[in-house]
């Protein structure tokens, strides 16, 4: 198994050298003079009235008047030893940046994927054990769940329970652990929208993995055994039933990354995915360059423990 997660480690690092690569190919390919949304109309105006030669100075302090494959390679140069470098704007580390925001990230996204996983497979289990309506509610929640933009159901939230009923607050973020009831108020619908996705895709694999797993002949062999319902399902049908949720869970994980960027700015989070947005308006490619690689690494890291969970749950599986 260590050798396994070695090589899992050192294969992940030609992935995340294409992506730094595809990720500065973009800076490059983005029209426009960067440095107008760096510094803005204003201080341009103000520069290129001093002549040409303040404007390549405000670019070599930058570093934009290099060659981009030296670029390139200065910012792996960096990125080899931990220094994801500084922001264009504020010419503060993005390192520091992103470790201000990503605890506001982590709870909100860890809280989304415990629900996601405890709420998928639980309503899963019960479509598959109850058909009927249990099954159809389920099954109708999921379908919309998959169907519904993660965005549109935030705005739609917003306007019944925050602008119409004035239950919820519209936007911001309180930590729930200084202060749980407000903390718990403002995490309510960005935490929804979020998982709307994540558990009604794991809820229809559970069902349908479930559904083929009870059909099997070792779980009539302990049914007729005298076992409880109870233990045929837990231990039986749904431990081998969870190879293919297992997948969709680190495959949700992914959608979870993407669908926080989205949400942080619908309700104003200050979070690492509002950074992002922040930073693609203002051109600021140091934060977006760190954030893609970050994101990137999370996606590499979810998938070994996808796969190491595969040993644990089918001991068939072998890692060498």
């Amino acid at each position: 198994m260590i050798r396994y997660i070695l090589r899992r480690v050192v294969n992940s690092v030609p992935i995340l050298v294409i992506v730094s690569l595809l990720a500065f190919l973009g800076q490059q390919l983005v029209p426009g003079d960067p440095i107008l949304a760096i510094i803005g109309e204003g201080e341009f105006a103000e520069l290129a009235s001093g002549g040409r030669e303040a404007l390549d100075a405000r670019r070599h302090d930058l570093g934009l008047d290099r060659p981009p494959i030296l670029q390139y390679f200065s910012y792996i140069e960096r990125l080899a030893h931990g220094d994801l470098g500084r922001s264009f704007v504020t010419r503060q580390p993005v390192g520091g940046m992103i470790l201000q925001r990503l605890p506001i990230t982590l709870k909100l996204n860890s809280i989304t994927f415990v629900i996601n996983i405890v709420a998928g497979i639980s309503l899963g289990t019960i479509a598959a054990l109850r058909p009927g309506w249990p099954d159809f509610f389920a099954t109708t929640w999921a379908v919309l769940g998959v169907a519904t933009p993660n965005f549109w159901a935030a705005i739609l939230m917003i306007l019944v329970f925050s602008v119409w009923l004035g239950w919820l607050p519209t936007s911001g973020w309180v930590d729930p652990f200084d202060e749980p009831i407000n903390g718990i108020k403002h995490m309510i619908m960005p935490v929804i929208a979020l998982s709307l996705f994540g558990s009604a895709t794991i809820m229809r694999q559970t069902r349908s993995a479930l559904l083929e797993v009870l059909r099997q002949d070792y779980i009539q062999t302990a049914r007729a055994k005298g076992l409880k319902e109870q233990t045929v399902v837990i231990r039986h049908a749904l431990k081998n039933a969870m190879l293919p949720v297992i997948t969709i869970i680190g495959l949700s994980l992914a959608a979870l990354i993407g669908g926080s960027i989205l949400i942080e700015r619908v309700f104003a989070i200050p979070g690492v995915g509002r950074m992002a947005i922040d930073a693609a308006n203002r051109r600021d490619f140091p934060v977006i360059q760190a954030i893609v690689i970050l994101s990137t690494l999370a996606i590499v890291v979810a998938n070994l423990i996808t796969d190491i969970l595969y040993g644990y749950l089918d001991p068939r599986i072998k890692y060498t």
